[in-house]
């Protein structure tokens, strides 16, 4: 008995800076969080495209300055890397947001609508924050507040990364967390742990959802070229079709995903969203090209479904007298949350959510680039609700749609989240 009350006074100090440091990332957190909601409204009305986020990126910057922080801007392109060198020692944590908009026309009546146009492909475009990274920026932006407020008890070194171009950069050109790190942003300084998060459009506020190991899937995009012959419509024994041998190479591909893949392990989709052949209804054109997405839960996955489409694409054309290529460009890997860290982690997010509002989350097929900084340190990405309470999440509009609408009252539950990762992860690193 003696012995475990020496123990209870040991750890009482500790004990008690744990909970006051809570207490203080609550002050504070909710001192910001008018900011919060006009920062995510501001981003919301003046979005703008990857790799043209140059407005946006220059507002970033310019008030991480005026909190103190180094700032260095511009990186990769619009980008911008913050520094918070907290008051005693520890590791180097990164928290990443990323800051882009989509080609969307806005259809939700909000009095920060979007009414911005831009360029997209040559074609003039309707810009629209439809993946929420608005939210994203300003739980950043809020981030670096408090944190700069708690400067002289931060362990360690603060890396706040405000990608651009998520969603992909334009044409040919570099973007991204690719571009990000080929410019040093996880090594400079060194990165031991890099965490982030992404607003939810079908998860009630409040609430935050994650998933150990693979979480988003890969992103691969595909194009299929065929070459026929060309021939009369009344005639095609005369040529060699592409639409045809193109419906036979797309239940091919559907045939990988359900009779080939070990679907047990990790789902797989494959996807055509576009084909373009022929100019007239009577005539059999000589070529056709299709394009789509791939996505796995799995590297090793991956790999084998690239192997297998090219193998049948190429044997069914040839099966018809034609020729196939393929041609696939990975855009993401897939997001990996490492499990240790996951566990370790756990707790701030119980701390910033309530433990009743932290839960585990199914595995998801959409995509996210941060997969590439999983490369470089330990990742861990969670999700944070932003769908009003009582609506029925199957009704909430999906992302990247032009009815796309989050409740952003309870951003600040994504700060806190933030904050408390700083303090805990430091705890076992320092």
């Amino acid at each position: 008995m003696k012995c475990t009350k020496l123990l209870f006074l040991l750890l009482l100090p500790s004990l008690l800076w744990a909970q006051n440091e809570t207490n203080t990332i609550n002050s504070y957190t909710n001192a910001v969080n008018d900011s919060v909601i006009a920062w995510r409204r501001h981003f919301h009305q003046f979005p703008e495209l990857s790799n043209r986020e140059y407005n946006t990126g220059a507002y970033i910057a310019s008030y991480l300055k005026e909190l103190g922080l180094e700032v260095k801007y511009p990186v990769a392109k619009t980008g911008v890397i913050a520094i918070l060198k907290g008051g005693k020692p520890g590791p180097v944590i990164a928290l990443r947001a990323d800051i882009d908009a989509l080609p969307v026309v806005e259809r939700v009546q909000l009095p920060f609508a979007s009414k911005v146009t831009g360029e997209y492909e040559g074609k003039k475009v309707g810009v629209m924050h439809a993946c929420g990274h608005d939210s994203h920026i300003a739980i950043l932006m809020g981030t670096a507040t408090v944190l700069s407020k708690m400067k002289y008890v931060v362990p360690g070194t603060v890396v706040f990364i405000f990608q651009p171009a998520e969603e992909g950069p334009p044409g040919n050109e570099e973007g991204g967390a690719p571009l990000m790190i080929k410019e040093g942003v996880m090594d400079h300084p060194k990165v031991d742990a890099i965490f982030g998060l992404h607003i939810n459009s079908q998860t009630e506020i409040g609430k935050i959802k994650y998933k150990s190991g693979a979480t988003m899937a890969s992103s691969d995009w595909f194009t299929v070229k065929v070459n026929g012959k060309s021939s009369h419509g009344s005639q095609p024994w005369s040529g060699i079709d592409p639409i045809v041998i193109a419906a036979q190479i797309i239940q091919g591909f559907q045939s990988i995903v359900s009779r080939q893949e070990e679907l047990t392990k990790a789902p797989v989709v494959i996807t055509v969203g576009k084909i373009n052949s022929g100019v007239r209804s009577n005539i059999i054109p000589e070529t056709l090209t299709m394009e789509g997405t791939i996505r796995t839960l799995d590297s090793k996955m991956q790999k084998d479904v690239h192997e297998r489409m090219i193998r049948t694409a190429e044997k069914i054309a040839e099966s018809s007298g034609a020729t196939a290529t393929v041609s696939i460009d990975t855009k993401t890997e897939v997001t990996y949350n490492n499990p240790e860290l996951v566990k370790e982690i756990l707790p701030a997010l119980e701390l910033a959510a309530g433990k009743d509002n932290v839960s585990t989350s199914d595995w998801t097929t959409g995509a996210e680039d941060f997969s590439f900084y999983g490369d470089k340190a330990p990742a861990f990405f969670f999700f944070l609700g932003g769908m009003p309470k009582g609506l029925d999440p199957a009704k909430a509009p999906p992302h990247h749609t032009p009815d796309f609408y989050i409740d952003d009252s309870m951003l600040t539950v994504g700060v806190k989240a933030f904050c408390n990762i700083i303090f805990q992860y430091a705890k076992t690193h320092s």
